[in-house]
């Protein structure tokens, strides 16, 4: 039987998803320590008539490891 890459995919992400939870609930523990990658202010591009703003920030935490961890192990059972 041929696995889903789509599964796979919405694992990882539900992983991170619940891992950033967790890290949440805990803020003073271990498992929120992380890091954060992106742009620290919008980027902003006003054409008069269209303003688009962009702005994208990723904060990778222990929990979210973990949880991308068991999202991987849970898709090799299936």
């Amino acid at each position: 039987m041929r696995k889903n890459n789509w599964a796979c995919f919405l694992l990882i992400l539900a992983g991170v998803v619940i891992g950033g939870v967790i890290g949440n609930l805990f803020p003073d523990s271990w498992l929120n320590y992380g890091q954060t990658f992106g742009l620290s202010q919008p980027l902003v591009l006003d054409f008069g008539i269209l303003c688009l703003t962009f702005g994208l920030t990723i904060k990778i935490t222990i929990a979210s490891i973990i949880g991308i961890a068991i999202g991987i192990l849970i898709y090799r059972f299936i």
